[in-house]
């Protein structure tokens, strides 16, 4: 006779359902360019004529037109980071934002699907916030020097080292270390997320310039880690200097993940999502963004009488994420974003923590 263990520890997990069974795959349409899809896309086109030339227009709009009526049919919204390129932020999109505005707006999605157009770390957040739903990236090799500067282990150390320290995490982290993390914080609500803990000293982790940016606007002492992102590390001073020189009257506006040296002469400094709300606000004649150059064009598609100089930093791990790619993640339901559910519960609080932060 066998005895049966059915105590609830015992009773094994479900096996894991991949995306592509539990949703399907579907072949890729026809991608030819008809009059019919040239009608359709047309208002979309609109908005990107100033950065897509008429002749390659064929080549982008049926990629526009399948992803469009596929997100409908799989029950899909697209999520988009400022970075991506006109033709994912103004043609598929269906939410726009930095970092914090995406993780927001990841808690008020309706859609059984979520398709990340933008860093790995930016999905594994959208998943944290809803685990309940299928978070696609369309490629799992858009990483991040921020996330790739630190580990759990490296947060645990830190930790041992200055014990009872409150640690603030940038989202642009891992999932599992911002399970190591008391709350995340992002470029636009650093400061407050600082000013909100009850401890004369902050680990502001990993991005060493935005720390060292917040401790210039803060009484407490921030103890910083040496990341830095590949993008805004490149600025200098003096090449924004010469920049003013050469254009007189240029507003300079600067990201926060930039060295204090290079912030220091920009007239204002913000998250993508700031610095896009200036531009608007502002409507400087001529100003130079100081951060990954598709958000200039970006802006640009949507403000008349803004004269956009552009030095042209790319992100490489952004540009991973093409139409192509986004079409064939959502035909195929790849690549599927999972965290470990022991990691993502302690993640989730400190995003959860940020997220609900009154400012």
């Amino acid at each position: 006779m066998t005895n049966l263990d059915l105590r609830a520890d015992a009773v094994p997990a479900p096996a894991f359902v991949s995306a592509a069974a539990r949703f399907g795959v579907i072949e890729k349409p026809d991608l030819a360019y008809t009059p019919a899809i040239a009608r359709e896309t047309a208002h979309l086109y609109e908005k990107v004529k100033d950065f897509i030339p008429a002749i390659e227009w064929p080549a982008y709009a049926p990629y526009v037109h399948a992803i469009n009526r596929l997100k409908k049919e799989r029950n899909a919204v697209i999520l988009a980071h400022n970075y991506q390129t006109p033709d994912i932020f103004h043609c598929v999109a269906d939410i726009v934002g930095d970092s914090l505005q995406l993780a927001r707006d990841a808690t008020k999605v309706d859609a059984e699907i979520i398709v990340q157009c933008g860093v790995h770390f930016m999905a594994e957040t959208s998943k944290l916030l809803n685990p309940e739903k299928t978070v696609l990236i369309p490629d799992a090799k858009a990483g991040c020097s921020l996330s790739e500067s630190i580990t759990g282990a490296d947060v645990r150390l830190l930790k041992e080292r200055y014990p009872g320290v409150p640690v603030v995490t940038y989202v642009n982290t891992s999932a599992e270390v911002k399970a190591e993390t008391d709350i995340c914080c992002t470029s636009s609500n650093v400061l407050a997320v600082v000013e909100s803990l009850a401890s004369d000293t902050v680990l502001c982790i990993p991005d060493e310039y935005l720390a060292m940016n917040v401790a210039r606007q803060t009484n407490k002492k921030i103890l910083t880690w040496k990341g830095h992102c590949e993008v805004h590390e490149r600025f200098t001073a003096a090449e924004l200097l010469a920049y003013k020189e050469a254009n007189p009257g240029i507003e300079i506006i600067g990201h926060p993940e930039c060295h204090p040296d290079v912030i220091a002469v920009c007239d204002f400094s913000g998250s993508t999502s700031g610095m896009i709300n200036y531009v608007k606000d502002k409507q400087p004649p001529k100003v130079l963004l100081v951060t990954e150059c598709s958000m200039a064009s970006n802006i640009q598609a949507e403000v008349e009488g803004v004269d956009f100089i552009k030095p042209c930093n790319l992100c490489p791990h952004m540009k991973r994420i093409t139409l192509p790619k986004i079409l064939d993640s959502l035909l195929t339901m790849t690549e599927e974003v999972l965290v470990d559910p022991v990691i993502a519960g302690r993640a989730r609080l400190a995003v959860e923590r940020m997220v609900n932060l009154k400012q």
